[in-house]
């Protein structure tokens, strides 16, 4: 599969990357629950078939996302690439608090690589920004654990140009992990050309709108606890627009022999200051179908097609 290199003297990663979001199991933010076995399974296969990287975070199942990415690589660590996430906790009643206190990253660093059952973590970053604490004292931390060789590199996730900026000033941003989807561009204004500018790769999570432009989304499917039943994509209007988009596509994957979920990854790839696509998936037929993605490239004949059903849809 194809590599880009994250940010400014950064290791190559597949432009397809394997997230570890739904295998987390039920929590606040969970989609339903899982099969470990099976997740164990899709991890392998994504390694098997060329994928060289996973995004987790220790929010996810409050830990247990972690746990079975440990479990599944445990044997073959120096083949794979481990993104995982702090700075949201468990407030002791299921809901996850910003916290992103120096003490706090010690703390959660210490319980991700006990989870992963590894010595480093090869991108360590702030899952969301935490309005409490001046993003310097983060930061500042984060370059001492790198120091520290606890982790390699280091990024941050869901944060605006201004904070990037406060975090460049003491210390280099490897990376930012934005959404990014053909209906939720926000970050393509300015976040997307800070970041080229400043040689920050970028790893979009949610390319296929959690699972919304897969052309498959089927809501009598989706579990009662799955947090996509509260999110607004998933209600009217958005949710019927963004239906009506996916059966626009369908001729134009069907072109290519691919699916109208690997033509959402692939919008998402053709931007320029995109360095990988973090994909999830729950089984490793879902992984087949995900790795497909990695080698479609959309015309730029393709590009203005699909942009005139965005404008038509008003999405």
């Amino acid at each position: 599969m194809k590599t880009n290199k994250l940010g400014m003297n950064g290791p190559e990663l597949t432009v397809v990357g394997f997230g570890a979001w739904a295998i987390g199991g039920p929590w606040q933010f969970g989609w339903g629950k899982v099969d470990d076995d099976e997740s164990v399974k899709a991890i392998q296969a994504s390694i098997s078939n060329g994928i060289n990287w996973i995004d987790t975070a220790a929010v996810y199942g409050f830990g247990h996302s972690e746990e079975v990415v440990g479990k599944a690589v445990k044997g073959m660590r120096d083949k794979v690439f481990i993104a995982t996430k702090c700075g949201l906790l468990n407030d002791g009643n299921g809901n996850a608090v910003n916290n992103l206190e120096p003490k706090n990253i010690r703390m959660e660093i210490e319980n991700s690589l006990r989870r992963l059952q590894t010595d480093y973590i090869d991108l360590y970053q702030f899952h969301w920004p935490d309005p409490n604490t001046p993003v310097e004292e983060s930061w500042a931390t984060m370059i001492d654990l790198k120091k520290e060789g606890k982790v390699k590199y280091i990024g941050v996730s869901n944060f605006d140009v201004p904070l990037l900026e406060r975090c460049l000033k003491i210390g280099q941003v490897q990376s930012l992990q934005p959404p990014f989807s053909m209906i939720k561009t926000e970050v393509s204004e300015k976040i997307l050309p800070f970041c080229l500018k400043n040689e920050i790769g970028v790893v979009a999570y949610s390319p296929m709108q959690a699972g919304l432009l897969t052309g498959k989304f089927d809501m009598n499917k989706v579990a009662q606890d799955d947090w996509r039943r509260r999110n607004e994509f998933f209600k009217e209007p958005l949710f019927g627009k963004a239906l009506e988009l996916v059966e626009k596509l369908r001729p134009i994957a069907a072109k290519r022999k691919k699916s109208v979920a690997n033509l959402a990854v692939a919008w998402v790839l053709k931007n320029p200051a995109i360095t990988s696509a973090i994909v999830g998936a729950r089984t490793p037929a879902q992984v087949k179908e995900n790795i497909a993605a990695g080698d479609y490239e959309l015309t730029n004949e393709e590009m203005i097609l699909i942009d005139g059903y965005l404008k038509e849809l008003g999405l």
